[in-house]
């Protein structure tokens, strides 16, 4: 509702969900060059359903096997994998990495991998709920019928894995969606801009005309056609919305697998 009201109105009477004046000014603001707020949502959705699609592939494929009680070393490699969640190399090695060692930058794919990279706790969410929601009865059964590891894994674990897979996919989409960072690091190329980037970008650039009206006319009038506090709250609703309407189709996944592991 303060994205819709009118910006005095707001200053005056602040916040509330029935305000005595509504305006639109502040989409009209954002929305000036629609083809570059466009072009940005498209990014960040492909991102998002690339990244997500890639993340969850890897992490099923490693959490799987870590589940399995026969697999040689298992412990070694579950150790291998929670040693990730202690210790990391730092911004500097990882972002020598991504521009000297695979040359990523201002690519797609530096937008892809620095979140698509293993993330333990998922692999281990994941182990769990293989370990306990699906009786191991169920692979060697298939292994009388004749199934190999690979239809194993696709045709019995996966289809039965549907709230752990939810879950953990929606976990991946949020950070996926909700990163700026990797662009303000890796990407000087505004055509592939995120979404979440390009509204922080926005908002910055208000910041510096507010702070330089103090002594530059110039800037002090270019702020006073600009609805600073409504546009923040207009660029807060365009960045959630997808996620506000995805949601309601992941809840119930969602919460079966929050309770992974939990009393029944």
């Amino acid at each position: 509702m303060s994205s819709i009201t009118d910006q005095k109105m707001l200053l005056k009477e602040g916040y509330t969900f029935f305000p005595s004046k509504l305006s639109l000014d502040a989409y009209e603001f954002l929305f000036a060059n629609l083809s570059m707020i466009g072009n940005a949502y498209g990014i960040t959705a492909l991102v998002t359903i690339i990244g997500t699609t890639l993340g969850l592939a890897l992490t099923s494929l490693i959490a799987y096997p870590l589940s399995r009680k026969d697999l040689p070393l298992r412990k070694y490699l579950a150790m291998f994998v929670f040693f990730t969640m202690l210790f990391n190399g730092g911004l500097v090695p990882t972002y020598l990495v991504y521009t000297q060692l695979l040359d990523i930058k201002d690519t797609i794919w530096a937008l892809i991998l620095p979140n698509f990279l293993m993330n333990a706790f998922y692999v281990f969410l994941m182990r769990t709920f293989f370990e306990q929601s699906i009786p191991f009865s169920l692979v060697e059964s298939a292994y009388m019928d004749g199934a190999g590891e690979f239809k194993i894994f696709s045709k019995i674990i996966l289809p039965l894995s549907t709230p752990v897979l939810a879950t953990v996919g929606l976990f991946q989409a949020l950070l996926y969606w909700n990163d700026w960072f990797n662009s303000l690091i890796y990407i000087n190329n505004p055509d592939l801009y995120s979404v979440q980037f390009l509204l922080n970008k926005i908002l910055l650039d208000i910041q510096f005309l507010s702070s330089s009206s103090l002594g530059s006319s110039a800037a002090s009038e270019a702020l006073s056609n600009i609805p600073t506090e409504t546009v923040q709250m207009a660029m807060a609703f365009v960045g959630v919305l997808p996620i506000m309407i995805a949601y309601p189709f992941f809840q119930k996944y969602f919460v079966k697998g929050l309770t992974i592991g939990a009393v029944k």
